[in-house]
């Protein structure tokens, strides 16, 4: 690969109000899918694409990146961080991430949204972008309903020709995927220091001034994970092969089980479920496509299924939970039957 595409920025900085209270004491991209923090997914992705440097743009509990993925080798690549002190948005986390870029102004650089679980074609869209010779090229994937999403319509040629807000009648069946290939020089046109969206200012303007936008169409698997019940959804899609990602160890069948969590003999996982590090699970206990994060204990007889539970979480003797969601350190007192209005179950 040329040191064109070598490089990556992964936008990391948003709070995840809508994971809540997942989210109160660890960043979104860090919350466990598959079994591994949902961003490795995103790193594997790039890597697999023979991307070796990525900037992480953080901002929100920026620290919980840095103690998990360290500089990278770990991971086969050299990851670097961009710390906003104040949210940027977007183009404005971009801006302020291209600092560490050190391509020329023609290298490809590859943006991913931290919250898109997606099995497109990574490097047929860089390929696509330069044989183009475009100054940006979108990951566009088509739904049934596009009414949620900002719409991209595309001439024949692929030539993006307008970036549209959500509307009730939407003119394509085409939404931006959250995966940008930018030319370097097109992010050294972002004011510096600015809150800027890339997608409501930066793409409507470059358009206005002829830039060369290109959509790359896939629809391969897509999933915008910033719900429960979507991150459930791509945790189970994970492990049961639904969606690949070289991220995914520790598979056991239909779930995955970390090497330092004690599970009994007589429990039951399966569904998709994945079991975190240092977890317990006592004798007769059902889990089904479940997420069980690290430090939890499961006490006898329990039945968990479809909810995600917190880190360090307890649960009681006999106790049912369905469809829920339990933050950190939660305690759930023997024989409870809990089922919450979360979408999940």
């Amino acid at each position: 690969m040329s040191n064109k595409k070598s490089e990556a920025i992964l936008l990391v900085g948003g709070r995840g109000t809508r994971l809540a209270p997942l989210t109160d004491a660890i960043a979104k991209p860090m919350l466990p899918v598959g079994g591994v923090p949902f961003i490795a997914h995103q790193i594997a992705q790039a890597q697999a694409a023979g991307i070796h440097k990525i900037i992480l743009a953080t901002s929100y509990l920026a620290q919980t990146f840095t103690d998990y993925f360290g500089d990278g080798s770990d991971f086969g690549v050299e990851l670097i961080y961009a710390v906003e002190e104040t949210a940027l948005g977007t183009g404005g986390a971009i801006r302020n991430a291209a600092e560490f870029l050190s391509g020329a102004p023609d290298s490809s650089i590859v943006i991913f949204n931290g919250d898109v679980l997606s099995g497109h074609d990574l490097p047929g869209q860089i390929k696509a972008h330069e044989s183009s010779n475009a100054d940006v090229t979108l990951y566009l994937t088509q739904v049934k309903d596009a009414r949620a999403y900002g719409c991209v319509p595309c001439d024949q040629s692929g030539r993006v020709l307008d970036f549209l807000e959500k509307m009730e009648n939407p003119v394509t069946d085409l939404i931006n995927a959250g995966c940008y290939i930018f030319k370097r020089s097109i992010i050294d046109q972002i004011p510096a220091n600015k809150v800027v969206s890339v997608e409501r200012e930066t793409f409507p303007q470059l358009l206005k001034s002829g830039a060369n936008i290109r959509g790359f169409i896939d629809n391969s698997y897509w999933l915008d994970v910033g719900t429960p019940q979507a991150l459930l959804t791509a945790s189970r899609d994970l492990v049961l092969g639904k969606i690949s990602s070289p991220a995914v160890v520790n598979q056991i069948k239909d779930c995955v089980i970390s090497p330092t969590a004690t599970i009994d003999a007589t429990a039951k996982i399966s569904g998709g479920a994945t079991i975190g590090d240092l977890v317990t699970v006592a004798a007769d206990v059902e889990i089904i496509g479940s997420i069980i994060s690290s430090g939890s204990q499961i006490a006898a007889n329990s039945q968990i299924k479809n909810s995600i539970l917190g880190r360090s979480v307890k649960v009681g003797v006999s106790a049912q939970i369905f469809g829920s969601v339990l933050a950190d350190e939660e305690k759930i007192a023997e024989n409870t039957i809990l089922r919450q209005e979360t979408g999940l179950f």
